[in-house]
Protein backbone atom coordinates (compact mmCIF):
# COMPACT_ATOMS: atom_id res chain seq x y z
CA UNK A 1 0.00 0.00 0.00
CA UNK A 2 2.88 2.48 0.64
CA UNK A 3 3.80 2.31 -2.83
CA UNK A 4 0.04 3.24 -4.15
CA UNK A 5 0.17 6.16 -1.30
CA UNK A 6 3.09 7.40 -2.15
CA UNK A 7 3.19 7.60 -5.82
CA UNK A 8 2.05 11.03 -7.58
CA UNK A 9 -0.30 9.70 -10.45
CA UNK A 10 0.19 11.42 -13.68
CA UNK A 11 -3.23 12.56 -14.48
CA UNK A 12 -6.71 13.56 -12.88
CA UNK A 13 -8.10 9.57 -14.25
CA UNK A 14 -5.13 7.49 -12.47
CA UNK A 15 -5.51 9.68 -9.18
CA UNK A 16 -8.92 8.39 -9.20
CA UNK A 17 -8.05 4.72 -10.12
CA UNK A 18 -4.79 4.93 -7.23
CA UNK A 19 -7.68 6.39 -4.58
CA UNK A 20 -10.19 3.26 -5.68
CA UNK A 21 -7.20 0.43 -5.41
CA UNK A 22 -6.27 1.92 -1.83
CA UNK A 23 -10.05 1.80 -0.69
CA UNK A 24 -10.48 -1.73 -2.34
CA UNK A 25 -6.92 -2.39 -0.27
CA UNK A 26 -8.84 -0.70 3.22
CA UNK A 27 -11.61 -2.71 2.80
CA UNK A 28 -10.07 -6.16 2.00
CA UNK A 29 -7.11 -7.21 4.03
CA UNK A 30 -6.96 -9.38 1.18
CA UNK A 31 -7.30 -7.92 -1.62
CA UNK A 32 -3.26 -8.26 -3.06
CA UNK A 33 -4.66 -11.94 -3.73
CA UNK A 34 -6.14 -14.16 -5.50
CA UNK A 35 -8.40 -15.10 -3.53
CA UNK A 36 -10.49 -12.04 -2.89
CA UNK A 37 -13.54 -12.00 -5.15
CA UNK A 38 -14.31 -10.39 -7.35
CA UNK A 39 -11.44 -7.92 -7.23
CA UNK A 40 -7.82 -8.20 -6.48
CA UNK A 41 -4.58 -6.56 -7.07
CA UNK A 42 -1.98 -7.68 -9.85
CA UNK A 43 1.01 -6.53 -10.76
CA UNK A 44 3.42 -6.22 -14.38
CA UNK A 45 5.57 -4.76 -16.26
CA UNK A 46 5.74 -3.51 -19.67
CA UNK A 47 9.11 -4.20 -21.15
CA UNK A 48 10.69 -1.26 -23.36
CA UNK A 49 14.03 -1.66 -25.01
CA UNK A 50 16.69 1.40 -23.99
CA UNK A 51 16.22 2.82 -27.22
CA UNK A 52 12.38 3.13 -26.68
CA UNK A 53 11.95 1.57 -30.10
CA UNK A 54 10.70 -1.79 -29.14
CA UNK A 55 8.46 -3.86 -26.66
CA UNK A 56 8.75 -7.12 -25.56
CA UNK A 57 5.20 -8.84 -25.86
CA UNK A 58 3.54 -12.51 -24.96
CA UNK A 59 1.23 -14.17 -26.61
CA UNK A 60 -0.81 -14.88 -23.50
CA UNK A 61 -2.23 -18.55 -23.82
CA UNK A 62 -5.72 -18.07 -21.92
CA UNK A 63 -6.30 -14.46 -23.01
CA UNK A 64 -5.82 -15.32 -26.92
CA UNK A 65 -3.84 -11.69 -27.03
CA UNK A 66 -0.57 -10.50 -26.81
CA UNK A 67 -0.20 -8.80 -23.48
CA UNK A 68 2.60 -7.15 -21.40
CA UNK A 69 3.80 -9.43 -18.50
CA UNK A 70 2.33 -10.34 -14.84
CA UNK A 71 -0.10 -11.64 -12.82
CA UNK A 72 -1.32 -12.23 -9.05
CA UNK A 73 0.73 -11.82 -5.93
CA UNK A 74 2.08 -14.30 -4.19
CA UNK A 75 2.54 -14.86 -0.15
CA UNK A 76 6.36 -14.34 -0.98
CA UNK A 77 5.91 -11.10 -2.60
CA UNK A 78 7.59 -8.45 -0.72
CA UNK A 79 6.19 -5.41 -2.43
CA UNK A 80 4.26 -4.67 -5.86
CA UNK A 81 7.06 -4.44 -7.79
CA UNK A 82 8.64 -7.31 -6.23
CA UNK A 83 5.50 -9.09 -7.65
CA UNK A 84 5.82 -7.36 -10.63
CA UNK A 85 9.47 -8.02 -10.79
CA UNK A 86 9.03 -12.12 -10.10
CA UNK A 87 5.88 -12.21 -12.80
CA UNK A 88 8.16 -10.88 -15.52
CA UNK A 89 11.20 -13.40 -14.76
CA UNK A 90 8.59 -16.33 -14.95
CA UNK A 91 6.85 -15.41 -17.99
CA UNK A 92 9.59 -13.71 -19.77
CA UNK A 93 12.65 -15.90 -18.92
CA UNK A 94 14.60 -12.28 -19.23
CA UNK A 95 17.28 -12.26 -16.30
CA UNK A 96 19.17 -9.06 -16.88
CA UNK A 97 16.54 -5.73 -17.07
CA UNK A 98 16.04 -2.52 -15.42
CA UNK A 99 13.03 -2.87 -12.90
CA UNK A 100 11.87 1.12 -12.12
CA UNK A 101 10.85 0.86 -8.79
CA UNK A 102 8.10 3.85 -9.54
CA UNK A 103 4.68 3.14 -10.69
CA UNK A 104 3.80 3.27 -14.65
CA UNK A 105 0.39 3.06 -14.57
CA UNK A 106 -2.63 1.66 -13.22
CA UNK A 107 -5.37 -0.29 -14.63
CA UNK A 108 -8.88 -2.00 -14.26
CA UNK A 109 -9.91 -4.47 -16.17
CA UNK A 110 -12.31 -7.39 -15.88
CA UNK A 111 -11.18 -11.42 -16.54
CA UNK A 112 -13.20 -13.75 -17.51
CA UNK A 113 -10.33 -16.59 -17.20
CA UNK A 114 -9.12 -16.09 -13.49
CA UNK A 115 -11.48 -17.48 -11.40
CA UNK A 116 -14.44 -20.33 -11.16
CA UNK A 117 -17.03 -18.10 -9.72
CA UNK A 118 -17.29 -15.85 -12.77
CA UNK A 119 -15.94 -12.49 -13.95
CA UNK A 120 -12.90 -10.45 -11.66
CA UNK A 121 -11.49 -7.50 -12.11
CA UNK A 122 -8.13 -7.09 -11.85
CA UNK A 123 -6.61 -3.83 -10.34
CA UNK A 124 -3.15 -3.93 -12.41
CA UNK A 125 -0.39 -1.85 -11.00
CA UNK A 126 2.10 -1.76 -14.08
CA UNK A 127 6.02 -1.01 -13.62
CA UNK A 128 8.16 -0.26 -16.82
CA UNK A 129 10.91 -2.65 -16.78
CA UNK A 130 13.83 -1.46 -19.65
CA UNK A 131 15.77 -5.06 -21.29
CA UNK A 132 17.98 -5.37 -24.74
CA UNK A 133 15.88 -7.05 -26.76
CA UNK A 134 19.37 -9.66 -27.12
CA UNK A 135 17.25 -12.81 -27.85
CA UNK A 136 17.88 -13.98 -23.68
CA UNK A 137 13.91 -14.01 -23.52
CA UNK A 138 12.11 -17.22 -23.54
CA UNK A 139 8.41 -18.78 -24.09
CA UNK A 140 6.80 -19.55 -20.30
CA UNK A 141 3.40 -22.43 -20.18
CA UNK A 142 1.41 -19.70 -20.21
CA UNK A 143 2.55 -18.16 -22.84
CA UNK A 144 2.39 -19.33 -26.76
CA UNK A 145 4.94 -16.76 -28.01
CA UNK A 146 7.31 -14.02 -26.53
CA UNK A 147 8.50 -11.80 -28.91
CA UNK A 148 10.04 -8.18 -28.94
CA UNK A 149 7.82 -5.91 -31.63
CA UNK A 150 8.99 -2.72 -33.32
CA UNK A 151 6.26 -0.02 -31.26
CA UNK A 152 5.44 1.68 -35.07
CA UNK A 153 4.29 -1.75 -35.82
CA UNK A 154 2.47 -3.71 -32.74
CA UNK A 155 0.34 -6.58 -33.07
CA UNK A 156 -3.25 -6.47 -32.44
CA UNK A 157 -4.30 -6.32 -28.76
CA UNK A 158 -6.75 -4.72 -26.28
CA UNK A 159 -7.06 -1.05 -27.20
CA UNK A 160 -5.85 0.11 -23.51
CA UNK A 161 -2.73 -2.09 -24.10
CA UNK A 162 -1.65 0.29 -26.47
CA UNK A 163 -2.34 3.73 -24.14
CA UNK A 164 0.25 1.62 -21.40
CA UNK A 165 2.75 0.82 -24.03
CA UNK A 166 2.79 4.34 -25.12
CA UNK A 167 3.21 5.25 -21.27
CA UNK A 168 6.04 2.97 -21.29
CA UNK A 169 7.73 4.19 -24.25
CA UNK A 170 7.00 8.06 -23.49
CA UNK A 171 8.73 7.34 -20.16
CA UNK A 172 12.22 5.97 -21.80
CA UNK A 173 12.43 8.33 -24.51
CA UNK A 174 11.86 10.90 -21.81
CA UNK A 175 14.86 9.29 -20.18
CA UNK A 176 16.82 9.53 -23.35
CA UNK A 177 16.05 13.10 -23.84
CA UNK A 178 17.06 14.22 -20.52
CA UNK A 179 20.29 12.86 -21.25
CA UNK A 180 20.73 14.07 -24.52
CA UNK A 181 19.91 17.32 -22.68
CA UNK A 182 22.68 17.34 -19.63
Amino acid sequence: MATLRAWHAPSPAQDALRERYLAHLDAHPDGLSKPCFPDHLTAGAIVVSPSGDAVLLNHHRKAGAWLAFGGHLEAGDASLVEGARRELVEESGLDRFELDPEPLSLDEHEVGFCSERGIVHHLDVRFLAVAEPDGSHATSEESLDVRWWPVDDLPQTFDDMYVLIDAAVARVRGRLAGQVGS
